[in-house]
């Protein structure tokens, strides 16, 4: 058997090693230069500039800005402004219902259904919101009576009414738009969804509407929400069609007032306004949508801004230690 020799300097006690006062001072803060970007301060500064050049000409200008506070809640405006979310609102769910049944339609193994979808989605599609709102507008010119056998009869002119004008203008042009989201959300779907429910014995229809389409709106509501802030903004054409909306309540008061430029900023405010409330509605529902398929959700803008915070207020003063 071979000895053991102990490997200790002489002089010191048995397994222990002596360490040098180098090795156990602690080590220096390391004092982070933070990188210059001068290009950001330059672009930064000349954003400002410009700002700043375009708010003092608007203040200089030719401009009441007081007529714009004092029209800006007026009864009129608000009461346009009212109208305008109201056909927004019923555009969009006749859209979002006739678009579902066009890409079903679409998605066909029928023919004929896939075809008369196809044909719908391309007119309403190729031709002007404008064009189509005056089409209806003018449908009396080729049909002066309706006549629905045993149900309805009276002169078009008494049915087209501007409110059903603007509703039909923009519903049937919103759904050929919706018609290809809801067909890309449909597609979206694994083929094995449809395939299991099938197997459990599920009838197409019931398929569609238990197992395919819950599944498809988390690629349908995103694109839903774009398409009704548009619509909001797409709701002043009907102003062709002499529906007193916002647009239209604003232009009157301008013409007899002579604030034409003031009323139009009018006008503007509360379009910025009712789209960036429904933006925010439709960052929050495609945020819970969104549950099933992230692992953790991003974080909201006011939870962001609070870890900015925290983060700022945790940050060392004495550079970062090691």
């Amino acid at each position: 058997m071979t000895d053991k020799f102990d490997k200790a300097p002489a002089g010191s006690p048995a397994g222990q090693v002596p360490v040098s006062p180098a090795a156990t001072a602690a080590p220096e803060n390391i004092k982070a230069i933070p990188v210059r970007h001068v290009g950001r301060w330059i672009s930064g500064a000349v954003v400002i500039g410009l700002l700043v050049a375009l708010g003092y000409a608007f203040s200089q200008g030719n401009i009441q800005w007081q007529a714009v506070g004092d029209k800006l809640f007026d009864s009129n405006v608000v009461a346009g402004a009212g109208r305008t979310l109201l056909i927004s609102v019923l555009a969009m769910v006749l859209g979002v219902l006739l678009g579902v049944v066009l890409a079903v339609m679409r998605l066909s193994k029928n023919p004929v259904t896939s075809w008369v979808a196809w044909l719908y989605i391309w007119f309403f599609r190729g031709t002007p919101v404008y064009v189509q709102l005056l089409l209806w507008f003018n449908l009396a010119l080729i049909f002066p009576i309706l006549n629905i056998p045993f149900i309805y009869k009276d002169e078009m002119t008494d049915v087209m009414t501007p409110f059903m004008c603007a509703l039909l203008g923009l519903a049937l042009n919103e759904a050929a738009y919706m018609a290809e989201i809801c067909r890309a959300g449909i597609q979206s779907v694994d083929e094995g969804q449809t395939e299991a429910s099938h197997a459990l014995g599920m009838t197409q229809a019931k398929t569609m509407r238990r197992v395919v389409l819950p599944q498809a709106l988390r690629v349908i509501i995103p694109p839903t929400g774009n398409e009704f802030i548009n619509m909001l903004k797409t709701s002043s054409l009907v102003y062709a069609v002499t529906y007193n909306e916002l647009l239209r309540s604003t232009s009157q008061i301008g013409s007899t007032s002579y604030a034409v430029m003031e009323m139009l900023f009018v006008a503007s405010i509360w379009y910025i306004v009712m789209t960036s409330v429904f933006s925010v509605g439709q960052y929050y529902l495609e945020r819970r949508f969104a549950r099933g398929s992230l692992r953790s959700l991003p974080l909201t803008p006011w939870q962001r801004v609070k870890v900015n915070l925290a983060a700022f207020s945790n940050r060392p003063s004495g550079g970062v230690s090691s």
